[in-house]
């Protein structure tokens, strides 16, 4: 079962490191055309958002991978779910999909369940 944890995990990472990193280091006049929802955010603001799930990507491996505060990676998918959370409220307000921000807060929330039962 851990294998399947490590796999999720592994794929729920680079999904948010590919996402956050484009949001971090593209500005946000460049996302506009491909995420309509950006116009709602400040330059900083979507700046802040890609490093967070950055962040939030590398929390996933790191601690459980190197030992060293294991109980962060359980924390970080958490951490993912909120942001996707928010994502979600945001896709709905502007009456936009929002499916891919709730399964990803799902899938996240699925691997931090996993990480707190199984890690």
């Amino acid at each position: 079962m851990i294998i399947v944890l490590w796999i999720a995990t592994a794929l729920l990472a680079l999904a948010f490191l590919a996402a956050g990193f484009m949001k971090a280091s593209t500005p946000r006049e460049k996302l506009l055309p491909k995420m309509a929802y950006m116009e709602d955010l400040s330059d900083g603001q979507a700046r802040v958002v890609g490093v967070l799930e950055v962040l939030g990507a590398l929390g996933l491996v790191l601690p459980a991978a190197t030992g060293v505060l294991p109980w962060l990676t359980p924390v970080a998918a958490f951490a993912l779910v909120v942001t996707m959370i928010v994502g979600v409220a945001i896709h709905v307000r502007r009456k936009e999909p929002f499916v891919p921000a709730a399964v990803l807060g799902v899938f996240a929330a699925v691997v931090g369940s996993g990480w707190i039962i199984f890690g």
